[in-house]
């Protein structure tokens, strides 16, 4: 999901380094909601840095089904994006910055 996330600010000539930024910016300049993207970040936090859980195979497919539909919205962001846009969203990220 961060992948597909940082691809589409490329696209746009962005580099964020960022998750927690890039996560901002994803609602913040292209108005896509970024709920199911924060979610998966913090699910990985815990996953990964603390031993106090537990998961079960409907836990790993509903992430897995959050983060296809996740990178089927923008993949179809992306890939309807045109030149024009590019500039617009520049142009709105300067005056976010």
């Amino acid at each position: 999901m961060y992948n597909m996330l940082t691809a589409i600010l490329f696209q746009v000539g962005i580099k964020c380094e960022n998750h927690t930024a890039s996560i901002i910016l994803l609602n913040a300049l292209f108005g896509l909601d970024n709920k199911s993207i924060s979610f998966a970040k913090d699910e990985r936090i815990d996953k990964q840095y603390y031993v106090d859980f537990g998961i079960t195979r409907d836990d790993t497919e509903e992430l897995i089904e959050i983060a296809e539909d996740f990178n089927k919205t923008l993949f179809d962001f992306s890939s309807k994006m045109n030149s024009q846009k590019i500039k617009d969203y520049r142009k709105l990220f300067l005056t976010l910055v």
